[in-house]
């Protein structure tokens, strides 16, 4: 049954006189433009060799801005020639280009003290600054700009000095150290990741981590359970608690436990210590089987199903959501979804990191452009999913320097492990995504925007954002690449309730895996401004974490104490297994 309707645009007033009918394509055209859709899906699959060939017709077009882009890359290249030559002989002059003190590829102080290596670094941040300025030059439309600056920028870092052996002075001191074995070791992990990965390295390594252990690992059970998801509710650990009870929702493209990470990292953990009784659900790994189950059914199976089970082991009317990414997107439409229908048994919304009004996904906005998005479509059609290594891989592009280019030295040239980290464990453990639900998902959200236009519907119910009433706190991550805080601080004017916003420190995960540290930081302040850059302005900075702020702020919506349950689950749900359950550890 269909139950997501996305809108049709209305007809103009005036309209131009229709165009004689094209003839339809014959069985042979038919066939050669398909293989010729397959094969550019497979060579340039996000458009970025159309997007540097518009560069270069547009750099023609200004020879002007061009030239002067080059002269100065070319002066720039003569003074750092000059420079070096001088640092060769003991003289500590300055560079045309200053050190990116954030960058960890560059952090040996060969970088600085060698005039050689310095020599390669300013050439290297020359030709960085280059390509920007021919980016600008070019003066391209937001589209194709967007791709050729992400694709001029892949280039650019692909030819970095560290990402050569002879020039990356870490693999050369580890070659010397060790009789050239780490080089060996190094040439062995790339053929390796060339065989079983496609040329991915691998980032972490998993061994010292396991589900239920030491991630995913505070004490529940499973209440529920349907073709998509479980439902765990976690074992009180206070005296007394809250009786509007807690629902996570996570990311449907995710594993669950990014919200229970692992003690003392645990957002489920933290809200369980803070009295409320909390549930979370851990969505189904999908296969084949589901490709045809689209966005409106993971709502109405999804969140819409889990807040019913909520409401009946609790009894409770009323239910706080806290919701992440793409889970927050769903318990949005959730919320007005049951107000569309005068249900209020949405208590509050708790919405980390994401995007609800779509018009600017920021850098993912390079692989979200229409061409681009169908021609993906396409693929995963033909599949019935869309693989998590795919995902995953997408998601890594935006921060190539971190999520790629990173290990290029420490593993294919010096043989070294990847760390042992949870955050990339979680990251690197991925889940597929149905065809169907992924089609409805991008036209409707990334390209239509239909959400945040009021112009979705489910079973012919339209979702206006506007009559969503309830108190809703929103959080955002200052150093997010995959939801960009001021995308999300735009949700607030799209709502009809009092809204309060935070801003993290960090960015998209670890924005949100924020347990107090001397390092976690927040912004602040009570009302809101027309513009995000106004309310950071007028914001306060909090050394703390957010959760904090959020304790403070839900407990005021989390109705008064009442003793915990006795025991999970109910007559009508009983206990199914012990928590994480069965869905999380499904590949």
């Amino acid at each position: 049954m269909k139950v997501l309707e996305l809108p049709q645009r209305p007809m103009a007033v005036e309209e131009e006189p229709p165009l004689p009918p094209t003839p339809p394509p014959g069985p042979v055209q038919s066939g050669l433009r398909r293989v010729a859709d397959e094969a550019l899906d497979r060579v340039d699959p996000v458009g970025f060799g159309r997007a540097l060939a518009s560069e270069a017709v547009g750099l023609f077009r200004h020879p002007v801005s061009t030239t002067g882009a080059i002269a100065r890359w070319a002066n720039g290249a003569l003074v750092a020639t000059g420079v070096s030559a001088v640092r060769a002989v003991g003289s500590p002059s300055q560079g045309p280009m200053p050190v990116p003190a954030k960058d960890r590829r560059f952090g040996d102080k060969t970088w600085t003290e060698n005039a050689l290596f310095f020599w390669l670094l300013q050439n290297h941040l020359l030709r960085e600054q280059l390509a920007k300025e021919l980016l600008d030059a070019a003066r391209l439309d937001q589209t194709a700009e967007r791709k050729a600056r992400m694709a001029s920028q892949l280039l650019v870092d692909a030819f970095a000095p560290t990402n050569f052996f002879l020039t990356n002075p870490n693999a050369l001191r580890r070659a010397f150290e060790t009789g050239g074995l780490s080089a060996l070791r190094g040439v062995r992990k790339w053929l390796d990741d060339l065989r079983t990965r496609e040329g991915w390295p691998r980032l972490v390594d998993r061994s010292g981590f396991e589900v239920g252990k030491n991630i995913a690992c505070t004490p529940g059970k499973v209440v529920y359970r349907n073709r998509l998801f479980e439902l765990i509710q976690y074992a009180p650990q206070t005296e007394t608690v809250h009786s509007v009870p807690l629902l996570c929702s996570p990311p449907f493209i995710n594993k669950y436990y990014i919200m229970d990470l692992a003690p003392g990292r645990s957002f489920v953990e933290w809200a369980v210590k803070n009295g409320h009784t909390t549930f979370c659900m851990s969505y189904r790994n999908p296969d084949e089987s589901l490709r045809d189950v689209g966005l409106g059914d993971y709502l109405l199976e999804g969140p819409l199903e889990a807040l019913r089970v909520v409401k009946e082991i609790t009894r409770a009317p009323k239910v706080n959501v806290a919701a992440l990414c793409v889970g927050g997107t769903l318990a949005t439409m959730l919320a007005a979804y049951l107000e569309g229908g005068g249900d209020r048994s949405v208590n509050s919304l708790t919405l980390m990191n994401t995007l609800v009004d779509f018009s600017d996904p920021g850098p993912l906005g390079a692989f979200t452009d229409r061409p681009t998005i169908e021609r993906m479509l396409r693929r995963v059609n033909r599949r019935g999913l869309l693989e998590a290594h795919e995902m995953a891989r997408t998601f890594n592009l935006l921060r190539p320097n971190d999520l790629y280019f990173n290990y290029f030295g420490s593993a294919w040239m010096m043989g070294e492990e990847p760390p042992g980290f949870d955050l990339l464990a979680w990251n690197d453990d991925g889940m597929a995504v149905p065809a169907r639900l992924l089609t409805e998902y991008l036209r409707g959200c990334y390209l239509d925007n239909a959400l945040a236009r009021d112009e979705m519907s489910i079973q012919a119910r339209r979702l206006r954002l506007g009559a969503v009433k309830q108190d809703t706190f929103i959080v955002g991550a200052v150093e997010d690449h995959i939801t960009p805080w001021r995308s999300a601080f735009r949700t607030a004017s799209l709502l009809g309730g009092k809204v309060q916003f935070v801003l993290s420190s960090s960015g998209h995960i670890a924005g949100v895996v924020n347990p107090p540290s001397k390092s976690a930081a927040y912004w602040l302040h009570e009302h809101l401004h027309e513009t995000p850059e106004a309310w950071h302005v007028a914001s306060t900075r909090h050394g703390d974490t957010w959760w904090n702020s959020w304790a403070g702020w839900i407990q005021a919506r989390a109705g008064e104490h009442v003793r915990p349950p006795a025991t999970p689950g109910s007559d009508e749900f009983p206990p199914l297994a012990d928590a994480p359950g069965l869905y999380v550890t499904e590949r």
